[in-house]
């Protein structure tokens, strides 16, 4: 999925048209949008440390900091990335850095209160950032096992917002999932057709070659179980991304 940026046309477009071309249709409408070799999360924090290594602290650094929050680096994430990066490019300019992040991710301990009530609030732990499938996701996931013997059980938890991508279960024989919803409100959507909202109780059944994705709602936490059915040369097809105009139009 190419990523739109018009800033250059935008602020450049009369007096730089060659420059504000290769802003925006090359820089990120091809080379950040080579996802398959490098997610967005990686590529902003390779931005992040070439930006601050140079002391550049500008509008700019501010942009590329939003948008590695966007991309899914945390405040925790962000800390550490700058420490470490502080050691190479100088303690001054990771000074400088921290007082931009600081802004940035300054709502993320009230979502951290948000998250300790949410835990609170059911049966199942919320686990670890799910960092193994992070590029698969738009936001913040989280997965605690549940069960590995017999059959594999895993709780998955999306902050307000987050998404997987569409993808499909392949498998020979047998295979797919079921979602339990446990906690939260969310969607499931199935490829052309409408997405259905879930609340702790519902249950979905995904046969295998079904596409389709699932995630939080806008404004609320989601949590469900995912039970994995057993199946013959198992495996999972990661595809597109569900969009911004998609995911807002679902209500």
């Amino acid at each position: 999925m190419a990523v739109k940026q018009t800033a250059g046309r935008t602020a450049l477009g009369e007096f730089a048209p060659k420059f504000a071309e290769l802003n925006d249709d090359v820089l990120f409408g091809q080379v950040w949008s080579r996802e398959d070799k490098l997610s967005l999360k990686e590529r902003s924090l390779i931005t992040v440390v070439a930006l601050l290594s140079q002391g550049l602290t500008d509008t700019s650094f501010v942009h590329h900091l939003e948008s590695a929050k966007a991309n899914g680096i945390t405040k925790s994430e962000i800390a550490e990335i700058i420490t470490h990066a502080a050691f190479y490019a100088g303690w001054p300019k990771a000074w400088a850095a921290f007082r931009l992040a600081k802004d940035i991710w300054k709502e993320d301990a009230n979502e951290a209160d948000e998250k300790t009530a949410y835990e609170k609030s059911m049966l199942f732990p919320i686990g670890q950032p799910n960092d193994t499938f992070a590029q698969y996701f738009v936001g913040q996931s989280y997965l605690a096992p549940v069960s590995k013997e017999q059959v594999g059980i895993f709780n998955v938890t999306f902050e307000p917002g987050c998404r997987n991508n569409w993808h499909i279960h392949h498998a020979e024989k047998g295979g797919g999932q079921i979602l339990v919803c446990v906690a939260g409100r969310g969607f499931y959507q199935e490829w052309g057709k409408t997405p259905i909202c879930m609340t702790a109780g519902d249950v979905v059944n995904i046969p295998a070659g079904v596409k389709h994705w699932h995630g939080a709602a806008p404004d609320s936490w989601f949590s469900h179980l995912v039970v994995e059915v057993p199946g013959e040369n198992t495996h999972t097809e990661w595809c597109e991304p569900v969009s911004n105009e998609d995911y807002a139009n679902i209500k």
